[in-house]
């Protein structure tokens, strides 16, 4: 990979990059030190990796920084978001604020592909490039994490009157 197609892969996956590591995050600052990152490593890793996978490649190191990050700040597991924050369930019920406690109950790889599949629209072949699984796979942890979501705000009996 030369300056030119460098240049280019930070202008066309930039973006994209930062909305992925936002969703997962929430954190604006800490998605663009993310990104900054992985462009970083690109940079770095140019003569190794190839034009043509450039895509996957940066979601792959994007995917592995956020479940570096997820792990350094011990994410809140859903009783301790109940008890801890209990403003998010007094009230009023926001529909991304429920969305986002039943994120923080998915693994990694069920939060990541659901992201990249629902949210950013990926197919399962890239999703399979980016995670290192093979399409079934994808499928199937985008099943169980579909599974698990639908699960949970089911049993949400807090928002019953």
């Amino acid at each position: 990979m030369n300056r030119r197609s460098y240049n280019s892969a930070v202008n066309e996956y930039s973006e994209r990059v930062f909305r992925y590591a936002y969703k997962w995050t929430k954190s604006e600052a800490t998605s663009k030190d993310i990104v900054q990152e992985v462009f970083e490593k690109l940079w770095k890793n140019r003569k190794q990796v190839k034009s043509e996978k450039v895509k996957s490649w940066l979601f792959t190191t994007a995917h592995n920084l956020l479940v570096n990050y997820s792990k350094k700040k011990k994410m809140l597991s859903r009783e301790d978001l109940i008890y801890t924050e209990p403003s998010v369930f007094e009230n009023r019920y926001e529909l991304k604020d429920l969305l986002e406690v039943a994120l923080s109950t998915l693994s990694s790889t069920q939060k990541s592909i659901l992201l990249l599949r629902d949210s950013e629209g990926y197919d399962y072949k890239e999703i399979g490039e980016i995670l290192k699984l093979n399409e079934s796979q994808v499928k199937v942890y985008l099943f169980r994490a579909r599974k698990k979501i639908k699960k949970y705000l089911k049993d949400l009996t807090v928002l019953v009157v």
